[in-house]
Formats: structure tokens, C-alpha cells, sequence
């Protein structure tokens, strides 16, 4: 499913009209009949509701809504919240189908009070006043109804883009209509996506009206889930060996960390890694064996690892921020000719060794969470927040680097700008441990996969969707450890492979 800026979206609405001919009023008329549709999984006869109506393509959108749920007998209240010269085009024409079908319809004027009176006595509020055109704060009549509507304890679903929400990241405050449910027009926009903007959106879902997918431009951005991973999960053959499944090397733990780097490993060992290593400190090894008994252990040493013969390498876990291990991670970017995933100390030691990271002409994968991700770009966490699919293509694109910024909303960016998104898992996930769990995830899929960005979307898939299914299994979020987790990935693959 792609994933689309507001310009974007108005591209496509182009193409579709100019190049393929299906004219704006049918795509109105197919918009507001899907989103009807599937807000009738919210609503009932017996609802009394109210849908407040703007200007654009949103209040368009509006008008269909309204007419069709009329006609199918629903007690509708309709409202037009802005003043006759803003209906213009496909939307003046709809909401003249609506007139002419015998629907009445209010007039939002100056005073709130008749408004106010009928959200009162209202069961469901459905907002189609603005959508993707939110710029700034909401000015009014707008402010004051949102006001209102938040106000009242009533369902309130929301078309595309809940009013006053930017469609778009880089916006910092703003006012906005506060869903329960948002129906989404054919593909999410960035701000579903943004940690300050997604409450807003509430449960979403997306509906598809008519516009012709080989025929639209391709922004590289998309969603990513379960359907995807199972389409390109690789199949393990019957005639493999534990060497075709890769070779793995963890650099990290230390005395009083050794249980980062033991997830890990056994994380890539539960994934289907074939073979795993740990370089640690040689203090750690008593803890660390017991926990995973099929790695062998090679001594962490100062001067650097040897790293060949491995398929893929991770540094970081638990490593510690002494100066040697800054020189550890310096020699593993100049020494790894396959894959290398820096992760937790590793990102922090990194920060010195940018331009080395520019260099190196193997794959190198990151993986912060936005404090992380701050520290290594000089940027405030929430700088990071507000434009993480921004400054994550800038930070990939300008030092060659595979990125999986962390978060309710995984962003994974490669070098040359595609981005995906995984939003599986849940609350259960924000534990310690749970970053450490994921890297052996993705370093044991970037060994069994041909495509990078695919072993890395899949990796956070994997891990998130483990989560869900534990809770759903009697696991709660508050119990759910990074441990169980691990342990939970054979019922994850037993439920893909099914």
C-alpha cells in the first residue's frame, strides 16, 4: 500500500482525470459511497448523526456521504460549514445533486448555538470539512466547531484526514478534530504515520476508489505488513544446510551487559539463522552460554575483530562506551565486506566515524530510535519527530546507509530514497531488550534474504507481529518481555506458513 504526501495525492487525482478520463465528479461520487460504506461498520439506524460539511474535494466527499446514507433511511443531520462561494467545482455539483434529491441542509452561520444544540442530541459526528488541505492553525468558523465537536461525547469518524490535521510532516502544532475512526481516500498520507499527528487519526482504514494503480506515479513509499512479508518470506529448501542459511557475527555485550548481545543471537537463531558468533568480553561468556548454547564465542578484542569468513555482522549490543570500542566499531566498518548492522552502543560510538561510514561500499544498516537518530544528526528528538521521513531519506541518501528508524511506526529508508513502513506490534514491545530482539531478527533475515530492503521490512514485521500474537495468546503488554518475544517467533512462522 503506498503511502502519499498531500501533493502527491493531488497528482494522482490528476493522472486519473487527465490521463486514463474518469472525470472528478465520478471520482467524488465512488469516494464518498466507499467511505460510507465502510463507516457503516461504526454506525446504526438508530444513530442520530450529524456530518459537517467544508469545501474542496473533502466537502465533496461530504455531500456523497450525506445523500447516500439519507437514501439508506439513516436520521442525518447535514451541515455546511463554510459559505456558498467556497463550493466550487466537482463539490458545488454534488451538493446540487443533493439538493436536487429533496435532502435538506443547514447553514453553519456566525453563532454556534443551533450547532451546538444538535451535537448535543447527536450519536455520531462524521467530519468531511477540510481533509488534505490543512495549512496552520485552524482559523475560524473551523476552530470553534472542532472545539465543539471534541467537546461532546459522541463517535466522531473523520474522511481521509481529520480536520486540521496536516497531511504532510514538518508541522509542529496545530488544532484538530479528534476521530474515533478515520477512513482513509486510497492510501494513508505521512501524518498517519507522525507520533503527534496519528492520535488524531484514531483506529484507520483505507478505501479504494477507482483510480488506475499502473497508470500512477510511483513515489517509492509504502506500507508494509503481514500480506507482504508472506509473499516474500524466503522458503526454506529441504536440501539446506546450516551454512546456506548464513553465517552470523554479534560484537557486543560485556560484564555487566551480557544479556543484550545473548538476545540477539538467539533472536537470529529463533529466525533461522544457520550459524551464529559472539564477540564479547571473555567475563561474559559463563552468562551468556547457558542462554544460547548453539553459539560459539570468540574473545572481544581491542584492536578489532577478524571478520571474515561471516556472512553478515551486528555491533553494539550491549558493548559498552569505553574508547577502545569506538575502535571496534571503526575497524568493523573498514574490515566488514558484507553486511554490517550498527545498533545501541554502536550508534553512539558511530558518531565520530560518519565519514567512514560514507565510504564503505558494502551495506551498512542502522537502527535508532529518535534519540539515537538525534544524537548521530545534531538534530533535536523532536526535530526527528515531526519530519522523520525527511530527514531519514537525507541521512540515507548522504552517507550510503540503510536506515530503520524505530518507533509505533518503523520508518525503513534505503540509500537510493525508497522508504517503507511496518506499524505492527504494540505497547508490550516498549521494554529494554526489545531493540536488541529486533537486530537479531534483521540480521538473521539479511542473511537469508536476496533483497535488503525486503530482509529489513520482514525482520520488523516479524518482530512486531510476534508481539500481537503473544498478546492475543494471554500474554498482556504490561507482562510482555523481550525474552518472550524471542520465543514466540516459532509460533509467528508457524501462523505465516499457514
Amino acid at each position: 500500500m503506498d503511502i502519499v504526501t498531500a501533493q502527491e495525492m493531488y497528482e494522482r487525482d490528476r493522472v486519473t482525470v487527465e490521463a486514463v478520463g474518469l472525470e472528478g465528479k465520478m471520482l467524488m461520487e465512488n469516494a464518498g459511497r466507499a467511505v460510507t460504506q465502510d463507516m457503516l461498520r461504526h454506525i446504526s439506524p438508530q444513530h442520530k448523526i450529524v456530518i459537517l460539511i467544508g469545501a474542496g474535494n473533502n466537502g465533496g466527499d461530504g455531500f456523497v456521504i450525506a445523500r447516500t446514507l439519507m437514501n439508506l433511511n439513516y436520521d442525518v443531520e447535514a451541515w455546511q460549514v463554510v459559505p456558498d462561494g467556497k463550493i466550487t467545482g466537482d463539490a458545488k455539483a454534488h451538493k446540487e445533486i443533493f439538493l436536487a434529491s429533496g435532502h435538506p441542509l443547514k447553514m453553519y452561520s456566525h453563532s454556534s448555538e443551533d450547532l451546538e444544540s444538535s451535537l448535543c442530541h447527536a450519536d455520531v459526528c462524521i467530519d468531511a470539512m477540510l481533509g488534505i488541505g490543512a495549512d496552520g492553525r485552524l482559523r475560524e468558523p473551523l476552530a470553534d466547531i472542532v472545539y465543539l465537536c471534541n467537546e461532546q461525547a459522541i463517535l466522531r469518524l473523520a474522511v481521509d484526514v481529520p480536520t486540521g490535521v496536516p497531511a504532510d510532516e514538518g508541522v509542529e502544532k496545530f488544532d484538530a478534530f479528534h476521530a474515533h475512526f478515520t477512513t482513509i481516500i486510497e492510501a494513508p498520507k505521512l501524518s498517519a504515520f507522525l507520533q503527534h499527528a496519528k492520535p488524531f487519526y484514531g483506529e484507520w482504514s483505507v478505501v479504494e476508489i477507482g483510480l488506475p494503480k499502473e497508470k500512477l506515479p510511483n513515489y517509492s513509499r509504502r506500507l508494509w505488513g503481514v500480506q507482504d512479508v508472506k509473499r516474500t518470506l524466503p522458503e526454506r529448501d529441504a536440501h539446506s544446510h546450516k551454512g546456506t542459511h548464513g553465517k552470523g557475527l554479534f560484537v557486543g555485550g560485556s560484564l555487566f551487559m551480557p544479556g543484550s548481545v545473548a538476545m540477539s543471537a538467539r533472536a537470529a537463531l529463533r529466525s533461522g539463522a544457520g550459524l551464529v558468533a559472539i564477540a564479547t568480553d571473555e567475563q561474559a561468556i559463563p552468562s551468556i552460554s547457558p542462554y544460547v548454547q548453539e553459539a560459539t564465542f570468540v574473545e572481544l578484542k581491542e584492536g578489532g575483530q577478524a571478520v571474515s569468513g561471516y556472512d553478515a555482522v551486528a555491533v553494539g549490543m550491549g558493548l559498552g562506551r569505553r574508547p577502545y570500542c569506538g575502535k571496534v566499531v571503526k575497524q568493523l566498518m573498514q574490515g566488514a565486506d558484507g553486511p554490517l548492522l550498527i545498533d545501541a552502543d554502536g550508534l553512539h560510538l558511530l558518531k565520530d566515524s560518519l565519514d567512514e561510514l560514507k565510504r564503505r561500499t558494502a551495506p551498512t544498516v542502522l537502527t535508532p530510535h529518535p534519540g539515537e537518530f538525534a544524537h548521530l544528526t545534531g538534530l533535536t528528538v523532536p526535530e526527528v519527530l515531526q519530519s522523520p521521513f525527511a530527514y531519514s531519506r537525507e541521512f540515507a541518501e548522504r552517507y550510503g546507509a540503510y536506515i530503520v528508524l524505530k518507533g509505533p511506526s518503523t520508518i525503513i529508508t534505503a540509500p537510493d530514497g525508497e522508504q517503507r513502513v511496518d506499524r505492527s506490534g504494540n505497547a508490550g514491545l516498549a521494554k529494554g531488550g526489545s531493540g536488541d530482539v529486533l537486530s537479531g531478527i534483521l540480521l538473521s533475515m539479511i542473511m537469508q534474504s536476496n533483497g535488503l530492503m525486503d530482509a529489513l521490512s520482514n525482520g520488523c514485521v516479524l518482530h512486531g507481529y510476534t508481539a500481537e500474537l503473544l498478546v492475543e495468546a494471554g500474554h498482556s503488554k504490561v507482562d510482555l518481555l523481550a525474552s518472550d518475544v524471542i520465543e514466540g517467533l516459532s509460533r509467528t512462522f508457524r501462523t505465516l506458513s499457514s
